[in-house]
């Protein structure tokens, strides 16, 4: 191995290390705890280093923004695979973005934004649109087997999103008196109702 190759792993080792120890502290203490200092410290490391790396704590948000956004974009993808039926698929994408939220409560703060600021997450646009237009096909479909030209589908994906981003919300800020399962009732409630409206 060359000497720009071993630099080039060297530098993505640290890069690893950098995301892994920002990981456990944001597990750990939540993403308000996090510092450049910390990380630094975790992997006994200068904060130059991490600088070399990131150039901001924002740069190691998007980082992780981006990483949640791939992740459920591949849940949507294989649950919308998963079924032919336009309805069928936005119920499975809907149970999958749910159990996503529910499940990576860490990295669905920091897409949205829930309890904390993020200037620079409007960075990770691209994976958004990629998510957008996933559930949009499949409503566009059941616009089209509807045969109606009286609803807009790009306001259905946002009363689609809404809901699932705010009953995870609610969970997520835990100011709710709903218990789990009676809030997935609650959203497989209002999905039923939203397939049915697209009809």
């Amino acid at each position: 191995m060359g000497i720009l190759e071993r630099r080039q792993r060297q530098k993505e080792e640290v890069k690893h290390d950098i995301i892994c120890a920002a990981w456990q502290m944001v597990e750990k203490d939540g993403w308000n705890a996090l510092s450049i200092r910390k990380i630094a410290d975790a992997i006994e490391y200068s904060v130059p280093v991490i600088y070399d790396h990131f150039e901001n704590k924002e740069a190691i948000y998007l980082e992780f923004a981006k990483k949640g956004f791939r992740i459920l974009s591949k849940k949507i993808i294989e649950a919308k695979d998963a079924h032919v039926d336009p309805a069928e698929q936005i119920r499975a994408m809907a149970d999958a973005y749910w159990y996503f939220g529910i499940n990576n409560v860490q990295l669905y703060q920091l897409m949205f934004g829930i309890g904390m600021q993020c200037c620079e997450i409007s960075k990770a646009m691209p994976e958004q649109e990629k998510f957008r237009a996933l559930v949009m096909e499949p409503i566009e479909a059941l616009i089209k087997k509807g045969n109606r030209t009286d609803i807009n589908s790009c306001l259905k994906y946002h009363t689609f999103w809404s809901v699932m981003h705010g009953l995870i919300s609610i969970k997520i800020v835990g100011n709710s008196s709903i218990d789990d399962e009676l809030n997935k009732l609650v959203l497989d409630d209002a999905i039923a109702g939203f397939t049915k409206n697209l009809l």
